[in-house]
């Protein structure tokens, strides 16, 4: 029924699949909710000693199906045809969440896990904004998008910091396994930016890309703020 819906709007192919992805993005938030499948929580919880390869494996796959990470890396990414400059924010965004993620859960410092991924959703909402040249005609002036990427990865690490701070995770072998999954996180985050990228250039080639670059920003600018609505209502529900 997606397929029929999305076929009926008369765009290109690859817009198609970017609208697909979104639409199911949308209709399974309840159900991924950014959390950890069972039975690799059971692992996570009963593991002892060091486990490099399932953290590894752990960090990569919450990565590639964290759909709130992904849409920030789509918004990052729009406009950037140089290899350079792909390098330049990933990198920087690579080190923020690299940092809180590491530091969150080897200090022991909490955040709210409801308001950490709120502000991931702003974080989309930002970039989205940031690609629509927004912040000129609303505020007469265009913030750092580099310095804004390294503060919001700051907060994309917490969000992952707060997933396995939800855990009971054993002290033994638990700095080795902390960074193997930091480890798996990059490795999920090259993996999914390479498929995004491939998916981008081809949308690129098209005529439809300049046509409806400022929709496909709009949907991301959407997606964004249906996440911070998640989010802020499981807080307040909760409190």
């Amino acid at each position: 029924m997606l397929i029929n819906i999305v076929s009926s709007i008369g765009l290109s192919m690859w817009l198609r699949m970017l609208i697909l992805a979104f639409l199911c993005l949308m209709l399974s938030i309840p159900a991924l909710a950014h959390g950890v499948a069972q039975g690799d929580a059971s692992f996570i919880e009963t593991a002892i000693g060091v486990q490099l390869l399932p953290f590894i494996y752990l960090g990569a796959k919450h990565m590639v199906t964290g759909y709130d990470h992904l849409l920030f890396l789509i918004g990052v990414i729009f406009f950037l045809y140089r290899l350079k400059e792909v390098s330049l924010y990933v990198t920087l965004f690579a080190l923020g969440h690299s940092t809180t993620l590491l530091f969150g859960v080897l200090s022991g410092t909490e955040i709210n896990a409801w308001l950490v991924d709120a502000i991931i959703g702003l974080s989309v909402v930002y970039k989205a904004l940031d690609n629509l040249n927004a912040y000129p005609q609303w505020f007469g002036f265009q913030p750092d998008a580099r310095f804004a990427v390294l503060i919001f990865g700051f907060f994309h690490g917490f969000g992952l910091a707060t997933k396995l701070q939800d855990f009971s995770l054993s002290e033994d072998g638990l700095i080795p396994n902390i960074l193997a999954f930091n480890v798996g996180v990059e490795i999920g985050q090259l993996l999914a930016l390479t498929g995004i990228l491939i998916l981008m250039n081809l949308w690129r080639r098209t005529a439809s890309f300049n046509r409806h670059a400022v929709w496909a920003n709009g949907a991301l600018m959407t997606a964004g703020f249906v996440l911070m609505g998640y989010q802020l209502t499981g807080y307040w529900i909760t409190i």
